[in-house]
């Protein structure tokens, strides 16, 4: 009868395990240094989108206060009644000018931009009050539309401010059309 060879219970791992291990060790070292510059750069390309979105913003509000003068000064019987909506536009460019230390503020963007500061709209001023008021909240619900479709693009607090300053935007509309009836 034959004996049975003793079969020896080895220690530790077997040779193909610690070579599957190695090389899972490998993939996952080399996955892992390259993913963290491509986050990087994903978070460099976001907060430059984001800061081009919040100096647009700053200079579609300044661009819209200068609006609100010109219609102002076209028709001062709408001034009382246009006061108030001017200055919340104006504390609206103020918010997204300032982004943070450094950030070019609404009118240094308008400069930069050749988009006019002070000077006339190439759009008059329509003749009739009441056309000047539609006009005003056209642009308004315009500026509304535009921030609420950016605010989706953006992070965190700008996305709340321009989803803000949209609402606000869209009572303004309401306000200039449907408040003096």
């Amino acid at each position: 009868m034959p004996f049975p060879l003793p079969t020896r219970a080895r220690s530790g791992p077997r040779r193909r395990s610690l070579l599957a291990g190695l090389a899972g060790t490998a993939l996952l070292t080399g996955c892992t240094s390259g993913d963290g510059d491509a986050v990087s750069v994903t978070k460099a390309r976001q907060a430059s989108a984001a800061e081009r979105t919040r100096i647009r913003a700053a200079r579609d509000s300044a661009a819209l206060g200068a609006r609100y003068d010109e219609v102002i000064a076209a028709h001062p019987s709408l001034a009382r009644r246009l006061g108030p909506l001017r200055a919340e536009v104006a504390s609206h460019a103020k918010a997204f000018g300032s982004g943070g230390p450094g950030s070019p503020s609404p009118s240094s963007s308008l400069a930069s931009s050749g988009s006019p500061s002070g000077a006339a709209s190439p759009v008059p001023v329509p003749a009739a009050p009441k056309d000047a008021l539609a006009s005003l909240a056209a642009r308004e619900r315009e500026l509304a539309d535009t921030r609420t479709a950016d605010s989706a693009d953006v992070p965190g607090e700008l996305a709340r401010l321009l989803a803000s300053v949209a609402a606000s935007g869209a009572a303004h509309a309401y306000l200039l059309t449907e408040g003096g009836k």
